[in-house]
């Protein structure tokens, strides 16, 4: 993963600012604080993020393609456009049925505040 952010106070059409590679994923920050961060991620057809579980909450964006994200084994299918919440402390990943661009959002703060 490039850790590097991309150039602030400047447009970015964010499909272009990622390739995708053959039977690659691909990442590439648009803002990584230790507070949390936004990527942008190119996976290619057939291949998959590893499956994982995250102590935060993860919300993804597809602009471009179609992912299917599998949460606790429950799959769902999502087009361009459509996002989803991955809660924390839950099985997920993500696959390429066909080629696909989306955004990954993080937030890492905010834990902190909540009584259990």
């Amino acid at each position: 993963m490039d850790s590097s952010e991309i150039e602030k106070s400047k447009t970015h059409i964010l499909i272009e600012i990622i390739e995708y590679l053959p039977n690659s994923v691909v990442t590439k920050a648009i803002i990584n604080k230790t507070t949390g961060n936004v990527s942008v991620v190119a996976i290619d057809t057939g291949e998959a993020l590893a499956q994982k579980i995250s102590p935060f909450d993860t919300f993804v964006q597809i602009i471009e393609g179609t992912a299917e994200v599998i949460i606790d084994e429950k799959s769902n299918i999502l087009n361009v456009g459509e996002g989803i919440i991955i809660p924390a402390h839950i099985s997920h990943n993500v696959k390429a049925n066909e080629r696909l661009k989306m955004i990954s959002t993080i937030i890492k703060c905010g834990y902190e505040a909540i009584s259990v």
